[in-house]
């Protein structure tokens, strides 16, 4: 059997790292780290609903199970957007 390649191979989003700091997310080559300073919402999280990310769209990330929303200009640049969960 031969498998060929179809279209552009585009790999999906993934956290690559959870430490005691934060989460590293890798989206088309880039790593965006978030600190859980910044982003409360993962400190307490279990590893499999960190790990469970999607990317509805490019640039927008969501983690169902945590109900999170985020996008590229939120993780980039967090002092932009001080409203955070309590």
């Amino acid at each position: 059997m031969s498998l060929k390649a179809r279209g552009t191979h585009i790999s999906p989003v993934e956290v690559t790292h959870i430490s005691s700091h934060g989460v590293w997310l890798l989206v088309r080559g880039q790593e965006m780290f978030m600190s859980y300073e910044k982003f409360p919402w993962f400190r307490d999280a279990t590893v499999g609903k960190i790990l469970n990310v999607e990317e509805p769209s490019p640039g927008h990330y969501y983690w169902p199970d945590l109900d999170v929303d985020l996008t590229d200009e939120i993780i980039s640049h967090p002092e932009r957007f001080p409203l955070q969960a309590k």
